[in-house]
């Protein structure tokens, strides 16, 4: 029998904007709050960050500029273990700045990134040295969207055929329609998506691209060129696709403070879990615990339960699974329930 495919050993490359954070405290809004906590909010840095939580190693390749902001969002990414030794500082270009303000029918994100520092990253990137020993290089459907040259970045990245590469290349859709002019992104996000190794792409945001009717088969049947598939249903459950193979597991039941960035937390733990053994019901259960670390914060990176929590969940039956609510933080003791995944 055919072992399971997975990356080879080595680091995780992630690369891609960072920006500022502000969000006000619950339950307040942006126009109610008297206060904003600043934080740092990047999808590919978000992964970076989990995976250095996660035991892997993980470098973090960007630009920022040469800005309080800027200052701040190297040292939060280098704190939480990531190698950030290839992040450029732009003199002429500013650091980018998003706004989070959570209402009663979610958060909407508020960015300000147009001519920053990452905006006008390019393909020479990706001659980075660091790249030379990476297992996996880690992009999201943002990129692209940022800027010619940022678009320049991701095709080249995934020009060569899949056997021909030097490490596997990871792509997270991460659709935001906001950066995209109409009628662009399904098709550029489609073909980019196909073309990688491992793909995530939640179903909400595969059937608002590709088709209102699709489910988790639909999406592997348009994508079907990945290794790896993984389709985020929202707070119920994910399903891997491999090489014949399909694995579906439930989300866990947790409280759900604030969803932004929990995408991010899921691709880092699915990628921890396939680089430590390749078994796909594991990658999928540490994606969940990764994800619902997420949830439980008002920023983009939460921590995560101890070791020995983590391996009891994972060790779980599959009964026990779903009934099991990850534990509460001391002197914290909401109601849990079920929470989105693959917002970031």
């Amino acid at each position: 029998m055919t072992a399971p495919w997975r990356p080879a050993a080595g680091p995780v490359v992630c690369v891609g904007e960072t920006m500022a954070a502000l969000a006000p405290e619950p339950p307040d809004s942006v126009e109610t709050g008297e206060s904003l906590r600043l934080s740092v909010a990047g999808a590919e840095s978000n992964v970076a960050m989990y995976l250095a939580d996660l035991g892997r190693a993980a470098v973090w390749l960007s630009a920022l500029g040469d800005d309080p902001f800027g200052r701040r969002v190297r040292t939060a990414v280098a704190a939480a273990g990531v190698d950030v030794s290839g992040v450029r500082s732009d003199p002429n270009r500013p650091t980018g700045l998003l706004v989070k303000d959570p209402g009663p029918t979610g958060t909407r994100v508020h960015y300000y990134r147009r001519g920053s520092a990452a905006s006008a990253l390019g393909p020479g990137i990706l001659d980075d040295p660091r790249l030379g020993s990476a297992a996996l290089l880690h992009l999201t459907g943002v990129t692209p969207a940022l800027s010619p040259s940022c678009a320049a970045l991701v095709e080249r990245a995934l020009a060569a055929p899949a056997p021909d590469r030097p490490y596997a290349i990871s792509f997270d859709v991460n659709h935001r329609p906001a950066l995209w002019p109409d009628g662009t992104a399904a098709t550029v996000l489609r073909d980019l998506a196909d073309r990688a190794d491992i793909v995530f792409v939640g179903l909400d945001e595969a059937q608002h691209l590709w088709g209102a009717d699709l489910d988790a088969g639909g999406v592997r049947t348009l994508l079907p060129r990945p290794r790896l598939l993984v389709v985020k249903d929202g707070g119920r459950s994910a399903t891997a696709f491999g090489d014949g193979s399909q694995v579906t597991v439930a989300a866990l039941r947790t409280e759900v403070v604030e969803p932004v960035g929990a995408g991010d937390a899921f691709a880092a733990g699915f990628l921890a879990g396939l680089l430590r053994d390749g078994d796909l019901t594991s990658a999928l259960r540490l994606g969940h615990i990764t994800a619902a670390s997420a949830l439980r914060v008002i920023g983009d990176h939460g921590p995560l339960p101890d070791s020995a929590t983590v391996e009891r969940l994972l060790g779980l039956t599959e009964r026990a699974w779903v009934e099991r609510n990850i534990p509460e933080r001391a002197g914290h003791t909401p109601p849990a329930r079920r929470g989105s995944i693959h917002p970031s």
